[in-house]
């Protein structure tokens, strides 16, 4: 599993693994902002903006568009920071808000437009592979992308929520609006289906296609269809 991971985090620099600690200091700090407290979004923007960002990035593949997204993503929590109920968790909705503002970006025709700018998130390191290295990874980049991409549009948002952005599963389902047994099952499918084609890919394996029997000679004793004997 953690290979599979890997592969497909290699399409965009990684992930982030963010432990209960830091989501109960985001929701600490929404409580605090919701009733009131300017001084508590700072803390609540460091919580979220880079998660949000590395979240938006993922689709988009846009700094510019993932940057407008973390933005309007946190200007509408703030407008509806009064309506925050206290002891809810921030974080779900936050990327539930996210995910709307992606899903209207898609709509609009330009979510292939920007991915086909293949940007690089600014945290990957600078320092500059030898050629070879830079051409076996964009092509194992590209054969995630590819594996990733082509998995049910429900299996992708379980699997990138709860394996790459950290979400439990409780906070996956409220972020789809599904059970927490259909995010399980999703993640779980996705998994399996990424990790046979990363290792059919390994072995260097063609996909499979059907191909006609060959046209071998009648031997002795052979049966035709229709029980008809040679």
């Amino acid at each position: 599993m953690e290979a599979v991971i890997g592969q497909v985090a290699a399409m965009t620099a990684g992930r982030s693994d963010v432990d209960d600690a830091g989501a109960s200091r985001a929701d600490r700090a929404m409580e605090r902002y919701a009733c009131g407290e300017e001084p508590a979004f700072v803390v609540l923007y460091d919580e979220l903006a880079p998660r949000l960002y590395r979240f938006a990035l993922r689709w988009t593949r846009s700094r510019s568009s993932a940057e407008d997204t973390v933005q309007q993503t946190l200007f509408q929590i703030h407008a509806a920071r009064h309506r925050f109920v206290r002891g809810s968790a921030v974080m779900p909705w936050a990327y539930a808000i996210a995910r709307r503002l992606l899903i209207d970006l898609g709509r609009r025709g330009e979510r292939e437009e920007l991915r086909a700018q293949d940007v690089r998130d600014p945290d990957e390191p600078a320092t500059a592979p030898s050629p070879e290295e830079a051409l076996h990874h964009r092509r194992l980049e590209a054969g995630a992308r590819r594996d990733f991409a082509s998995l049910p549009a429900a299996w992708r948002d379980a699997f990138e929520l709860v394996k790459l952005e950290g979400l439990s599963v409780a906070e996956a389902a409220e972020v789809l609006g599904i059970t927490r047994g259909m995010v399980k099952v999703r993640a779980h499918r996705a998994t399996a289906a990424l990790r046979k084609a990363v290792a059919r890919r390994l072995r260097g394996a063609p996909e499979r296609t059907a191909r006609p029997a060959p046209n071998r000679k009648s031997r002795p004793g052979h049966v035709r269809e229709g029980g008809v004997p040679t």
